[in-house]
């Protein structure tokens, strides 16, 4: 237990956040800071403990927005049916994608291009299809209440997205000290080596791409109960697939906490500089790539592994000033 206890620290401080800050346009933006923490946590699953890196998790992201939305206003199911059926639809996705690449053996760039192109090819159907309202999107009906998920509250959608990132969480943990999770690493390390010694890579890296897919699914199902309106730039678009990718490898790629740490100062920085320099397009791609930049020239493991390299640096001078000082 003691494995979950900085998971439930660092999301009871982040749960106190609404009763100090009750600026809408702060909660805002933690909430889509969060829900790009989710995203890139999905990622992280697949990329930064399983080593196979994706450029498409658009296709997962909007095919939970999609089936979400769809489930909704064409056929008037529930709201939380519709969001577990849209988490269900994002894995069913990522097993088909990973079915097919794993099954093709297709690994490092290979497999980018071909999670990027499965990506875009979704992206072309659904600005075509008319279920998914083609060029002009599907917009929900505003309908306040519990049953509909839509709340007034942007506190009550903070602690939602909240509890979203709390689960990712607690799965990266829970996959760290599992016998899949070390079939995973060995893959990510090895993967011949890992099937010499009686691994099944295929299946390791399909089940890390449903998981990956599911975790990332769930955010595009928040995204459209939260915006209420999704189309097929949104949705299936670039810039989910970038931020889902940079977050976690700023942060820290295959750790529990490098995707949110990422998202939280990636994000901060890009507002920081937009209320200092103006709304200039394209800038916070421009400070993602900076910080991209710097972090892999001076911290390669990411800032949680710098954070850790600099507490390993720093505790030997402390114990030994504290044996010090007990000598007199």
């Amino acid at each position: 237990m003691k494995a979950f206890v900085p998971i439930a620290v660092v999301v009871a401080m982040l749960a106190t956040v609404p009763a100090f800050l009750h600026s809408n346009v702060v909660l805002n933006f933690l909430v889509v800071t969060l829900m790009i923490a989710l995203a890139g946590q999905g990622w992280n699953i697949l990329g930064g403990y399983g080593g196979q890196y994706s450029f498409g998790h658009a296709a997962f992201f909007g095919t939970g927005a999609y089936v979400t939305a769809i489930l909704q206003m064409r056929y008037g199911v529930n709201a939380w049916l519709g969001f577990a059926a849209g988490i269900a639809a994002g894995a069913v996705i990522g097993a088909i994608v990973g079915g097919l690449a794993f099954r093709a053996g297709l690994r490092s760039s290979y497999f980018a291009l071909v999670t990027l192109a499965f990506a875009e090819v979704l992206r072309i159907l659904a600005s075509v299809a008319p279920i998914t309202g083609a060029g002009v999107g599907i917009l929900l009906k505003l309908d306040l209440g519990t049953r509909s998920f839509q709340f007034q509250s942007r506190a009550i959608f903070y602690l939602v997205i909240l509890a979203l990132v709390a689960v990712a969480l607690v799965i990266a943990r829970l996959l760290e000290r599992s016998r899949f999770g070390a079939w995973l690493i060995a893959v990510r390390e090895n993967e011949d080596a890992a099937m010499a010694l009686g691994v099944d890579a295929f299946a390791v890296k399909l089940g890390a791409m449903i998981i990956s897919a599911a975790i990332t699914a769930a955010a595009g199902c928040f995204y459209v109960q939260y915006f209420l309106f999704i189309d097929a730039g949104i949705g299936y678009g670039s810039w989910i697939s970038i931020e889902a990718l940079l977050t976690p490898i700023i942060g820290g790629t295959g750790t529990v906490f490098g995707a949110l740490l990422g998202a939280l100062v990636v994000k901060s920085l890009g507002e920081g500089a937009k209320l200092i320099t103006g709304d200039i397009p394209g800038l916070d791609l421009m400070i993602y790539g900076a910080v991209l930049i710097l972090v892999i020239r001076f911290a390669p493991r990411g800032l949680v592994g710098a954070v850790t390299d600099a507490y390993d640096y720093l505790r030997p001078a402390a114990q030994k000033r504290a044996v010090e000082a007990a000598h007199g």
